[in-house]
């Protein structure tokens, strides 16, 4: 029996996870954490996409994307392939490098958009890998809590839900990962 064909809508965001092989690490050193956002931006040059979230953990990664002008499926082929092409030469390896294919969910609700960004910013805090998730180096969360802009991130997708200046939207953005706000001010 063949696969499911994967649906894409243009104007969703999706909730991407991908695992190592075996949940085995996909990423042992900073030089691999880095290679992978390397890559990222390479492929976004390429078949741009909208990034509004991403953490990269141990064993696999989440991202928060949508593409409007390319099928998902295409955009994820293109990461997943670079990324294992270039762990496979690293280390010396062949075969499969990712874990069956990648998880993929269409984020329908506005709702949805803050609860899955916010699941993906805490993911490092909930597995115990730092006592703050603004510490995590690996994910776009720092981004979001001071005045920087992330590489080729779009925050205003998630910015935007709040009300206020940029300051008290990213402090509103910051009480709803922490701890858990549930009011939440649409504009």
């Amino acid at each position: 029996m063949g696969r499911k064909k994967r649906t894409w809508v243009p104007h969703a965001f999706y909730h991407i996870v991908s695992r190592g092989n075996r949940r085995e690490n996909l990423f042992h050193d900073e030089g691999d954490f880095k290679t992978f956002l390397y890559i990222l931006q390479t492929v976004n040059r390429k078949v741009p996409f909208e990034l509004s979230s991403y953490c990269l953990m141990n064993n696999h990664f989440h991202l928060q994307l949508r593409s409007r002008k390319q099928p998902v499926s295409k955009v994820m082929s293109l990461i997943n392939k670079r990324y294992a092409d270039y762990y496979n030469t690293k280390n010396n390896y062949s075969g499969h490098v990712f874990e069956k294919r990648y998880f993929d969910k269409i984020i329908d609700t506005k709702t949805g958009m803050l609860e899955v960004s916010r699941y993906i910013h805490l993911n490092p805090l909930e597995a115990g890998m730092v006592e703050k998730a603004e510490k995590y180096k690996w994910s776009s969360y720092r981004y979001y809590l001071y005045l920087q802009r992330g590489p080729f991130l779009n925050m205003n997708v998630i910015l935007d839900y709040f009300s206020g200046d940029e300051m008290e939207k990213r402090r509103k953005y910051r009480e709803f990962v922490e701890e858990g706000t549930k009011e939440v001010l649409y504009n």
